[in-house]
């Protein structure tokens, strides 16, 4: 059996954006044979395989410049062997340098068009660069050739997972993990996942598994990891999260402050409203430490220190958990939320409501009527709207909701995470640096507040048109930031950020269960009012 498979490659490198392919490739004479990486090759001597055995204890180690080394030099012996460059693949896409992973990996599929595990480093790397029907085709013929292909059933399983199809996922992965359960990175993603699907013990037990099966001296991971076992084994034990009580819908007043929504939300048995930002670009609800502290609300486990944005790059991570938290009409029980200091000056915001704390209802943000809305699925309404656009949304390894977003001055299109908790928009370095934005830099900076501190003179952009979907709009400003932190925990690459300076002019509609946002555009005399 043969198959021809035509794929649009474009890949992101760190440096720039760039088309890796100009048109279509042609993977020819697919056959349903398989070869594995695993397959050493006879080669002149015992030095090629003390290279490759010592390529992969270091890559376990996360020892990725010196397994770099090992496998360089292993492809210098044999530069025919395509296992050995396929390792050296994987270490270039480990390490995000993904225009070499392409390059080793999409060299040996043409090449070899029955090696499976090529094949499956290629579709890979294109999911990691968000070329997600790219990587599909490829995940497929991979598991065409080799049914026992797990990065083929690890990378189906992540696709899945970005397309909010947990259950799908899990399967697959689940198959990965079956075909290696020496591969540790199989179980971080199964414990993601478990996760997400609220199957707090078994991702407890995957994570764990991650740890014993990786040798990574990264001893700040590692503490990140351990104090989120345990905060899941103490999830584990609860009956149920995010219950839901109350009305079938409700709608509270929003007020707009630097461009972010805030609402008044009730917490535990306080009679006293507290303001949260409603903030689409965090997967979990965060309280300050100073509102955690007045309230009487007790740490539940520690976890070492994340990677943020602004001020050092870390802030500690602190698990609680909240009883009740109320808005408007509807109640939501057992709600796990972080606990971290705010660097805020003057917005008076005690937390930030994430993403689980709203994915079961049909979520409205009307930024020109000032309203919040909730409605729970089953007293949902069709309607239509004239003039609004639905666009598709994916999910992130790290919770975070990413569209497709055009700017004026870069062909194709970029993955900008949606971000309602932004003041402003963001795009990556990377994008700032490419020739057909660098021009639009601004002469004034500005200071930026993260998660991790307080940033000042950080380049701005006066772009001349962002587009998302069927909406555009002129002369939008964006800060230039180094998205590395996101996008080594985002699973596939994010350009930027869409923030409140371009959110605001919509009455948005998020629908997580079908993984969709509805803009309806809004004059701007409510925008300014």
């Amino acid at each position: 059996m043969r198959l021809a498979l035509l794929c649009a490659a474009f890949v992101r490198t760190p440096f720039q954006i760039r088309r890796i392919a100009a048109s279509s490739f042609a993977l020819l004479a697919i056959t349903t044979s398989a070869f594995a990486i695993g397959d050493i090759q006879q080669v002149d001597g015992d030095d090629f395989k003390s290279l490759i055995k010592q390529g992969e204890k270091l890559v376990r180690r996360g020892q990725f410049d010196e397994a770099e080394k090992m496998y360089k030099r292993a492809v210098q012996k044999n530069p025919n062997h395509s296992g050995a460059r396929l390792k050296l693949a994987m270490v270039y896409l480990k390490t995000r340098r993904l225009s070499q992973a392409y390059d080793l990996s999409f060299a040996i599929a043409k090449d070899e068009p029955s090696n499976a595990e090529a094949f499956s480093v290629l579709g890979a790397t294109l999911l990691s660069a968000g070329k997600f029907r790219e990587a599909r085709a490829l995940f497929v013929n991979a598991l065409k050739l080799d049914k026992k292909e797990a990065l083929a059933w690890a990378g189906y399983g992540m696709l899945d997972f970005y397309e909010n199809r947990i259950l799908d996922s899990l399967n697959n992965l689940q198959e990965a993990v079956f075909f290696d359960p020496d591969e540790p990175d199989y179980f971080f993603a199964l414990a993601q996942v478990s996760a997400r699907a609220e199957r707090y013990k078994e991702a407890a037990d995957a994570y764990y598994k991650f740890l014993s099966l990786s040798r990574n001296t990264d001893d700040d991971r590692r503490a990140r990891i351990k104090g989120l076992i345990a905060f899941l084994r103490f999830l584990g034990q609860k009956q149920s999260l995010y219950t839901t009580g109350g009305e079938a819908e409700t709608s509270v007043p929003l007020d707009i402050v630097g461009n972010r929504p805030v609402i008044e939300v009730y917490v535990n048995d306080r009679h006293d409203p507290l303001r949260f930002v409603l903030d689409t670009g965090s997967g979990i609800s965060v309280i300050s430490d100073k509102t955690a502290k007045h309230l009487g609300i007790e740490p539940i486990t520690r976890g070492g220190y994340a990677k943020g944005i602004g001020g050092n790059g870390k802030f500690e991570i602190v698990y609680g958990f909240l009883k009740e938290v109320n808005i408007g009409q509807v109640g939501i029980k057992n709600v796990p939320v972080y606990i971290r200091k705010f660097h805020t000056e003057g917005d008076n915001i005690d937390g930030y409501v994430g993403l689980s704390l709203i994915s079961k209802f049909l979520t409205t943000i009307d930024y020109g009527e000032r309203k919040f809305s909730l409605t729970k699925k089953e007293a949902v309404r069709s309607a239509t709207v004239d003039g609004s656009v639905s666009l598709p949304l994916r999910l992130t390894s790290s919770g975070f909701l990413s569209g497709e977003v055009q700017l004026q001055g870069i062909e194709e299109p970029l993955n900008f995470i949606v971000d309602t908790g932004a003041s402003v928009s963001v795009i990556s370095d990377d994008v700032a640096s490419n020739n057909g934005i660098s021009s639009f830099v601004r002469s004034e900076k500005m200071r930026v507040i993260g998660s991790a501190g307080i940033t000042d003179d950080v380049p701005c952009f006066l772009l001349p048109r962002v587009s998302f979907g069927a909406h555009s709009h002129e002369s939008i400003t964006a800060i230039a930031l180094d998205l590395d932190t996101i996008n080594e925990a985002s699973g596939f690459e994010q350009a930027g950020i869409l923030g409140g300076n371009f959110l605001r002019n919509y009455r948005m509609t998020f629908d997580f269960k079908n993984s969709k946002v509805t803009f309806v555009p809004i004059n701007q005399e409510s925008i300014i009012r």
